[in-house]
């Protein structure tokens, strides 16, 4: 009985301890971003690691998406003579949900694990160790950086994925399933409020978050040589996504009654 117990409370106490380390390195990034020596010129280049290299996959991912969706809905509302909400529709699901969504799930695909990955490999290589030993404290001058960027570029590359997706949609809509341009752009004008791109935006910024972070800790934490980096950047980008899907359903629960 004791065996058991012990077994089946294994994976709790691994859990509880990997939360705990998770806190402790948000805690300890959010103290270090008021300390000195602030390293603008790291952070600008973690943006443009972030944000202006994964503009490409974000357009693609956001035009198509648009695209599919407004196609879809278009065969839904046409059942019941709706089509003109097609427009309002797409725009609502984008700036809502499917940009921000969307767009943190292949950033955490492309630069999640590139975090995981490199921070990783200076892990098991001890570049971590000799940063710390030339006293230079390798949360400040790594992980910093990298969950600031995320968090300022995430939002910038949702609004962009959402413009897209818009366009997208309105080629589809209007020019392959005729419907009319001007109600096609009233409704989007009607329906969308600022505060649906706001809430989108807010919900980016905290995807950013999550996937830098858990990517950063899954980095410094790593052990097991080069089979150890695989490990940890496989796991990074599993656990940043199902992360971002729970957060996804509380926030909208909370923005969104």
């Amino acid at each position: 009985m004791i065996r058991f117990l012990e077994f089946a409370g294994r994976p709790l106490v691994f859990f509880v301890e990997e939360c705990g380390r998770i806190m402790l390195l948000l805690l300890s990034t959010i103290s270090w971003m008021f300390r000195p020596p602030f390293r603008f010129r790291v952070v600008f280049r973690q943006m443009e690691f972030v944000g202006v290299n994964s503009v490409g996959v974000v357009l693609i991912t956001g035009a198509f998406t648009g695209m599919v969706l407004a196609l879809q809905t278009y065969h839904g509302f046409k059942m019941f003579g709706g089509e003109s909400l097609v427009g309002s529709t797409l725009a609502l699901a984008m700036t809502r949900e499917l940009g921000p969504v969307f767009t943190a799930l292949m950033v955490t695909g492309r630069v999640g694990s590139a975090m995981a990955a490199e921070l990783g490999t200076m892990k098991v290589t001890e570049q971590i160790d000799a940063l710390n030993t030339m006293s230079v404290n390798s949360i400040q001058y790594l992980v910093m950086p990298r969950i600031i960027a995320a968090i300022l570029m995430l939002p910038v590359l949702t609004i962009i994925s959402d413009f897209v997706g818009i366009v997208g949609g309105y080629f589809v809509g209007v020019n392959l399933l005729k419907i009319n341009s001007g109600i096609f752009i009233a409704k989007i004008i009607d329906i969308v409020e600022l505060d649906d791109i706001f809430n989108g935006l807010i919900k980016a910024a905290f995807f950013g978050l999550i996937l830098s972070l858990v990517g950063c800790y899954k980095g410094i934490y790593t052990v097991g040589g080069a089979e150890g980096v695989g490990r940890a950047t496989t796991q990074s980008v599993v656990l940043s996504s199902i992360l971002i899907f729970i957060s996804d359903y509380f926030l909208t629960a909370v923005m969104f009654r």
